[in-house]
Formats: C-alpha cells, structure tokens, sequence
C-alpha cells in the first residue's frame, strides 16, 4: 500500500477527480492544488495533481513542483482533451486519464515508482563540460563551483545545449525542444533567454553558447588554454630526449675530428 498525495480544487476529491483511487488499496491525502499547500503536507510516494481543468495554471504548479525536487513521481490526471497539451516540458513522469480503470491505475502508479527507485540508485546526473556542470537532480548549474541563479527555462535550455555539445539547433528547434509544442510564442523568446543566459555566465563564459550566423545556437565545448598544450608538448617524451638518430649525429663529428689530428703525431 502507498501512500498518494492528490493535489486538487475539487469538491469530492476521491470520487471525482480519479474514481478508481476508490477501488485501490492506498492511503490517499488530499491537499489544495497550490505550491504553498505542501509546505505543511507531509511526504507522498506519489504525487497526483488534478489537471483537469486550467491547464496553465497546472502546468505551472507542476513545473514547480519538479523545480523543487519532491524526491517521488509526479503523475498527472487530466481528461482525454487535455492530453494533447501535455509536453514534456511539463516535468510529469505519466498521465492518467480521469476514467481509468483500477487496474490501469495500479499499474501505472507500480510502474512510476519502480523507475524513480531505479534511478535513485544510479549517480546523480551530472553533466560536465569545462567550468560548467549541470545537475539535473537538484535542477542546478554551477560555473567554477559558483551556483548560478536561473529560471526554469534558462535552466531547461542550457542543459538541452550542454546534452549536445557542438550541435547546432535552430531557433525553432529550441522552443519546441525547451518550450514545447502548446507554446505559441516566436523564435524571439530564445534569444532574450540566450542574452540573459550569456549575461549570468558573465564575459569570460559567454562564448560557451555560440551563435551561428543565420542558423541558430550552439554549446561550444571549451578548449584548453594555448600555454597549457604548449607546456604538455614541450614536457613531452620527443621534447625530453632526442632521437637515437640525433644523438649519433652529434656525437659523429667528434670522432672524424680524432681521426683527422692522429697523424700529426710522429
């Protein structure tokens, strides 16, 4: 038996938002569909959030939910119209429509459990690249050990560049891959997140994002300083000791010279 943290508005929680919870043998806490509500709410193995209705509003409470890292899956319920909205940039591990059966339930909520514990006893996913790291586990970047201070979406796009060090992405590609598909904005939202990103990593970082001419942005992978390859190639084996060639070379004159003053010797 698991214990479900049900996260909505509604009047008769159990028997509207999701009627097969009824049927199932789990202890189900009911609290408002508001961040500052769990504050006080003590900890779920599962998190349902009611997305039936106002799904920006649903959207936003739960990106921040997983922005805070609840530590438990976070499953979402919505009608079978409301499907077509959910992206991945929503921070949801499943969906469950309003009118599944106990059974689907069940299996869904055994399914989501299983992969958190799953990836809770993998590291941490880290990604490093030069000064920067990216930790998708607490929802962090640090540059030089320093925490960067992000939102969401700059967080969001900066760890989809950094997953592809070198690749170039259009500008479209990036707000269907960060923003998603329901986002109705323009291409011009990714240049304001990129100015800002470029401002927080400050002028020795900037160029960590490269913009390509009349392409889009790219994750430019740092390379090492200019004296540090010079000093590796000049402590180098070939630098510390010349060839054998070399060294009969330098050593042939000598003897041609002995050679050479012997018969002045009578």
């Amino acid at each position: 038996m698991s214990s479900l943290l049900l996260l909505t508005n509604a009047l008769q929680p159990s028997t509207e938002v999701l009627p097969a919870l009824g049927l199932l043998l789990h202890n189900v806490r009911v609290a408002p569909a508001e961040g500052p509500a769990l504050v006080d709410t003590p900890g779920a193995d599962v998190i349902l959030v009611d997305g039936r209705r106002d799904l920006p509003q649903v959207r936003s409470l739960c990106q921040l939910l997983r922005s805070t890292g609840p530590g438990c899956p976070l499953l979402l319920v919505v009608t079978e119209g409301g499907l077509a909205a959910v992206t991945a940039d929503w921070g949801v591990d499943d969906v469950l429509l309003d009118t599944a059966g106990p059974a689907e339930v069940e299996a869904r909520l055994r399914l989501a459990t299983g992969r958190r514990q799953n990836a809770a006893d993998d590291s941490p996913m880290e990604i490093r690249n030069g000064d920067l790291s990216v930790d998708e586990a607490t929802y962090s970047a640090k540059l030089k050990g320093r925490v960067l201070d992000l939102t969401f979406k700059e967080f969001e796009l900066i760890k989809y560049l950094a997953q592809h060090p070198g690749r170039v992405f259009t500008r479209a590609q990036l707000l269907q891959e960060v923003w998603g598909y329901d986002y109705f904005g323009g291409t011009r939202t990714v240049d304001v997140h990129v100015r800002r990103l470029r401002a927080k990593l400050g002028p020795e970082h900037e160029s960590l994002i490269g913009t390509v001419r009349n392409v889009g942005y790219r994750f430019v992978t740092p390379e090492k300083p200019e004296r540090e390859r010079t000093e590796k190639t000049a402590t180098g084996p070939a630098a510390a000791e010349p060839p054998a060639s070399g060294r009969d070379e330098a050593a042939a004159p000598e003897k041609s010279e002995v050679r050479a003053t012997a018969p002045t010797k009578r």
